[in-house]
């Protein structure tokens, strides 16, 4: 994860994202460099547009959760809220988009 915070800078300023300027950061700040998941990273990022994604991230509406007074609160039944966290599903993330 550090890897991609050094990508995301590096992007920020300009500079190409490399596994030398990457390394560079993390070694900077005392974070172990692990060269493999380094490796993966700039090559899932070189034909990434960095900037399409974090708008697109930013565009993405949030769900709010809706707001229930105390008095239905403290009248719904608690098998109910079980039965609502069982229906959540999780997607798997896919594709170096899913790493921001």
């Amino acid at each position: 994860m550090e890897s991609i915070y050094a990508a995301l800078l590096l992007n920020k300023a300009n500079k190409k994202i490399t596994e030398a300027n990457i390394e560079k950061i993390l070694s900077a700040v005392g974070v172990p460099v692990d060269k493999t998941q380094l490796t993966k990273v700039v090559a899932g990022l070189k034909e990434t547009n960095i900037e399409s994604i974090i708008s697109s991230a930013a565009a993405a509406p949030v769900m709010a959760a809706p707001v229930a007074s105390s008095a239905s609160a403290d009248a719904a039944p608690k098998k109910k809220k079980k039965k609502e966290k069982e229906e959540e599903v999780e997607e798997e993330p896919t594709g170096i988009g899913s790493l921001f």
